[in-house]
Protein backbone atom coordinates (compact mmCIF):
# COMPACT_ATOMS: atom_id res chain seq x y z
CA UNK A 1 0.00 0.00 0.00
CA UNK A 2 1.39 3.24 -0.83
CA UNK A 3 1.80 5.78 1.81
CA UNK A 4 -0.48 9.06 1.96
CA UNK A 5 1.51 12.44 1.87
CA UNK A 6 0.57 14.93 4.40
CA UNK A 7 2.84 17.53 3.18
CA UNK A 8 4.96 17.70 0.00
CA UNK A 9 7.45 20.71 -0.32
CA UNK A 10 8.75 21.63 -3.70
CA UNK A 11 11.69 24.44 -4.82
CA UNK A 12 11.36 26.28 -1.94
CA UNK A 13 13.14 29.67 -1.47
CA UNK A 14 12.99 30.99 1.90
CA UNK A 15 14.12 33.98 3.70
CA UNK A 16 13.12 37.15 5.39
CA UNK A 17 12.65 40.52 4.15
CA UNK A 18 15.29 41.35 1.30
CA UNK A 19 18.21 39.92 2.72
CA UNK A 20 19.43 36.56 1.00
CA UNK A 21 17.60 33.85 1.35
CA UNK A 22 18.32 31.55 4.08
CA UNK A 23 16.93 28.01 2.66
CA UNK A 24 17.39 27.31 -1.15
CA UNK A 25 15.50 25.27 -3.48
CA UNK A 26 14.36 22.44 -0.55
CA UNK A 27 12.20 19.66 -1.69
CA UNK A 28 10.45 16.95 0.67
CA UNK A 29 7.46 14.71 1.27
CA UNK A 30 6.44 14.23 4.93
CA UNK A 31 4.07 11.05 5.09
CA UNK A 32 1.11 9.84 6.94
CA UNK A 33 1.68 8.86 10.59
CA UNK A 34 5.40 9.60 10.24
CA UNK A 35 7.67 11.32 12.63
CA UNK A 36 9.34 14.05 10.74
CA UNK A 37 12.55 15.65 12.08
CA UNK A 38 13.74 18.79 11.11
CA UNK A 39 17.34 19.00 11.92
CA UNK A 40 20.61 21.22 11.90
CA UNK A 41 22.93 23.40 13.16
CA UNK A 42 22.13 26.52 15.25
CA UNK A 43 21.01 29.18 12.67
CA UNK A 44 20.75 27.01 10.26
CA UNK A 45 16.79 27.65 9.31
CA UNK A 46 14.83 25.00 10.95
CA UNK A 47 12.64 27.14 12.20
CA UNK A 48 12.25 29.35 9.51
CA UNK A 49 11.35 26.26 7.23
CA UNK A 50 8.70 25.35 9.64
CA UNK A 51 7.54 29.18 9.50
CA UNK A 52 7.11 28.75 5.96
CA UNK A 53 5.08 25.74 6.25
CA UNK A 54 2.48 27.11 8.69
CA UNK A 55 2.63 30.20 6.84
CA UNK A 56 4.02 32.07 9.52
CA UNK A 57 6.97 33.39 6.97
CA UNK A 58 5.74 32.22 3.49
CA UNK A 59 8.60 31.13 1.56
CA UNK A 60 9.68 33.42 -1.61
CA UNK A 61 9.00 30.84 -4.08
CA UNK A 62 8.11 27.24 -4.24
CA UNK A 63 5.26 24.98 -3.41
CA UNK A 64 3.68 23.48 -0.22
CA UNK A 65 1.01 21.33 -1.12
CA UNK A 66 -1.56 20.27 2.44
CA UNK A 67 -3.10 16.60 1.49
CA UNK A 68 -2.82 17.09 -2.30
CA UNK A 69 -3.87 20.76 -2.37
CA UNK A 70 -1.46 23.51 -3.14
CA UNK A 71 -1.50 26.09 0.15
CA UNK A 72 -2.05 29.69 -0.77
CA UNK A 73 -0.43 32.13 1.17
CA UNK A 74 -1.43 34.26 3.60
CA UNK A 75 -3.15 31.28 4.15
CA UNK A 76 -6.97 32.90 5.56
CA UNK A 77 -7.34 32.29 9.18
CA UNK A 78 -10.66 29.75 8.13
CA UNK A 79 -8.66 27.63 5.81
CA UNK A 80 -9.59 24.15 6.59
CA UNK A 81 -5.84 23.91 6.68
CA UNK A 82 -5.73 25.30 10.22
CA UNK A 83 -8.34 22.80 11.62
CA UNK A 84 -6.50 19.78 10.64
CA UNK A 85 -2.89 20.54 12.40
CA UNK A 86 -1.56 21.76 15.53
CA UNK A 87 1.41 23.45 16.76
CA UNK A 88 2.86 23.20 19.69
CA UNK A 89 5.24 26.59 20.29
CA UNK A 90 8.79 26.63 21.61
CA UNK A 91 7.25 28.73 24.94
CA UNK A 92 4.16 26.94 25.22
CA UNK A 93 2.17 30.33 24.47
CA UNK A 94 -0.38 29.64 27.02
CA UNK A 95 -2.15 32.40 28.04
CA UNK A 96 -1.41 33.37 31.65
CA UNK A 97 -4.91 34.90 32.16
CA UNK A 98 -7.05 31.44 31.51
CA UNK A 99 -7.08 28.17 32.96
CA UNK A 100 -5.77 25.11 31.74
CA UNK A 101 -8.43 23.43 30.56
CA UNK A 102 -9.51 27.88 29.19
CA UNK A 103 -6.46 27.31 26.88
CA UNK A 104 -6.83 24.10 26.20
CA UNK A 105 -10.38 25.07 24.49
CA UNK A 106 -9.22 28.13 22.57
CA UNK A 107 -8.72 26.25 18.84
CA UNK A 108 -11.76 24.93 19.35
CA UNK A 109 -13.71 28.35 20.31
CA UNK A 110 -11.25 29.81 17.24
CA UNK A 111 -12.22 27.19 14.22
CA UNK A 112 -15.78 26.11 15.49
CA UNK A 113 -17.42 29.34 17.36
CA UNK A 114 -20.97 27.51 17.38
CA UNK A 115 -19.70 24.84 19.09
CA UNK A 116 -21.34 23.48 22.20
CA UNK A 117 -19.26 24.90 24.89
CA UNK A 118 -19.89 22.26 27.04
CA UNK A 119 -18.98 19.51 25.36
CA UNK A 120 -15.53 21.48 24.45
CA UNK A 121 -14.83 22.04 27.63
CA UNK A 122 -15.18 17.84 27.58
CA UNK A 123 -12.89 17.40 25.02
CA UNK A 124 -10.65 19.58 26.64
CA UNK A 125 -10.45 17.65 29.53
CA UNK A 126 -10.11 14.49 27.63
CA UNK A 127 -7.09 15.73 26.29
CA UNK A 128 -6.04 17.12 29.53
CA UNK A 129 -6.37 13.67 30.80
CA UNK A 130 -4.34 11.74 28.20
CA UNK A 131 -1.36 13.85 28.74
CA UNK A 132 -1.65 13.54 32.66
CA UNK A 133 -2.82 17.02 33.43
CA UNK A 134 -6.50 16.85 33.97
CA UNK A 135 -5.79 17.16 37.80
CA UNK A 136 -4.55 20.58 37.35
CA UNK A 137 -7.01 21.85 34.88
CA UNK A 138 -8.06 24.42 37.26
CA UNK A 139 -4.50 26.18 37.55
CA UNK A 140 -3.06 29.06 35.58
CA UNK A 141 -0.09 28.57 33.52
CA UNK A 142 2.02 30.71 36.13
CA UNK A 143 1.32 27.61 38.51
CA UNK A 144 3.00 25.11 36.20
CA UNK A 145 6.49 23.74 36.16
CA UNK A 146 8.53 24.01 32.43
CA UNK A 147 7.30 20.21 31.55
CA UNK A 148 3.66 20.92 32.44
CA UNK A 149 3.50 23.59 30.51
CA UNK A 150 4.69 21.86 27.28
CA UNK A 151 2.22 19.42 28.57
CA UNK A 152 -0.59 21.53 28.46
CA UNK A 153 0.24 22.98 25.35
CA UNK A 154 0.36 19.50 23.68
CA UNK A 155 -3.34 18.96 24.75
CA UNK A 156 -4.01 22.20 22.95
CA UNK A 157 -2.60 21.33 20.10
CA UNK A 158 -4.11 17.74 19.71
CA UNK A 159 -7.83 19.24 21.15
CA UNK A 160 -9.40 19.63 17.46
CA UNK A 161 -8.20 15.86 16.65
CA UNK A 162 -5.49 17.05 14.25
CA UNK A 163 -4.19 14.98 11.55
CA UNK A 164 -0.73 16.41 11.77
CA UNK A 165 1.21 18.49 14.89
CA UNK A 166 4.21 20.62 14.40
CA UNK A 167 6.76 21.22 17.60
CA UNK A 168 9.04 23.80 17.30
CA UNK A 169 11.95 22.83 20.09
CA UNK A 170 9.52 21.04 22.50
CA UNK A 171 12.33 20.04 24.71
CA UNK A 172 13.98 23.49 25.00
CA UNK A 173 14.25 24.23 29.09
CA UNK A 174 13.21 20.73 30.01
CA UNK A 175 15.60 18.55 32.52
CA UNK A 176 16.43 14.71 30.87
CA UNK A 177 13.55 12.98 32.72
CA UNK A 178 11.18 15.26 31.64
CA UNK A 179 12.32 15.24 27.95
CA UNK A 180 12.56 12.17 27.85
CA UNK A 181 8.70 11.56 29.12
CA UNK A 182 7.74 14.11 26.58
CA UNK A 183 9.40 11.87 23.76
CA UNK A 184 7.45 8.77 25.10
CA UNK A 185 4.19 10.88 24.90
CA UNK A 186 4.92 11.92 21.13
CA UNK A 187 6.13 7.93 20.34
CA UNK A 188 2.55 6.93 21.76
CA UNK A 189 0.31 9.79 20.11
CA UNK A 190 1.60 8.74 16.91
CA UNK A 191 1.53 5.48 17.40
CA UNK A 192 -1.45 4.98 19.14
CA UNK A 193 -3.56 8.16 17.12
CA UNK A 194 -1.82 7.50 13.43
CA UNK A 195 -1.28 11.87 14.29
CA UNK A 196 1.62 12.84 11.69
CA UNK A 197 4.20 14.34 14.26
CA UNK A 198 6.88 16.94 12.38
CA UNK A 199 9.40 18.50 15.17
CA UNK A 200 12.18 20.74 14.90
CA UNK A 201 14.97 19.88 17.25
CA UNK A 202 18.70 19.64 17.87
CA UNK A 203 18.49 17.62 20.93
CA UNK A 204 20.51 14.27 19.80
CA UNK A 205 18.32 11.98 22.40
CA UNK A 206 15.39 13.10 21.79
CA UNK A 207 15.73 12.40 17.89
CA UNK A 208 17.41 8.85 18.28
CA UNK A 209 14.44 7.56 21.10
CA UNK A 210 11.66 9.33 18.75
CA UNK A 211 12.56 9.76 15.01
CA UNK A 212 11.52 7.92 11.84
CA UNK A 213 12.48 10.40 9.37
CA UNK A 214 15.72 12.88 8.97
CA UNK A 215 15.52 16.02 7.32
CA UNK A 216 19.00 17.90 7.64
CA UNK A 217 19.99 21.28 6.32
CA UNK A 218 23.22 22.16 5.84
CA UNK A 219 24.86 25.38 3.77
CA UNK A 220 20.97 26.51 3.15
CA UNK A 221 20.14 23.89 1.54
CA UNK A 222 18.85 19.70 1.97
CA UNK A 223 21.91 18.17 3.27
CA UNK A 224 20.00 14.84 4.01
CA UNK A 225 16.93 13.12 3.64
CA UNK A 226 16.20 9.64 5.28
CA UNK A 227 15.39 7.08 7.89
CA UNK A 228 16.77 7.27 11.22
CA UNK A 229 18.99 4.40 10.07
CA UNK A 230 20.03 5.55 7.61
CA UNK A 231 21.26 9.24 9.31
CA UNK A 232 22.68 7.03 11.73
CA UNK A 233 24.84 4.83 9.15
CA UNK A 234 25.65 7.62 6.75
CA UNK A 235 28.79 8.91 5.38
CA UNK A 236 27.92 12.34 5.04
CA UNK A 237 30.19 14.28 7.13
CA UNK A 238 28.04 16.48 8.35
CA UNK A 239 25.01 13.89 9.25
CA UNK A 240 27.96 11.76 10.68
CA UNK A 241 29.62 14.78 12.61
CA UNK A 242 25.93 15.01 14.19
CA UNK A 243 25.13 11.90 15.31
CA UNK A 244 28.81 10.83 16.26
CA UNK A 245 29.47 13.91 18.68
CA UNK A 246 31.47 12.39 20.93
CA UNK A 247 33.93 11.35 18.07
CA UNK A 248 34.06 14.61 16.68
CA UNK A 249 34.76 16.61 20.09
Amino acid sequence: MNKKIMIEGRDLVIGYGDAPPILNGLSFDIYEKDRFIILGESGSGKSTLLKAIIGLNPARSGTVKFMGRELTYPIPENDPFYKEIGILYQNSALLNSMTIEENVMLPINMHYPNFNSKVALEIAREKLFQVNLYEHRKKYPPELSGGMKKRAALARAMVTDPKIIFFDEPQAGLDPVTAKGMDELFVKMNEDLGITLVTVTHELLSIKRAGKTILMIGDKKLAFLGTLDEALNSDIFKVKRFFNVDKFS
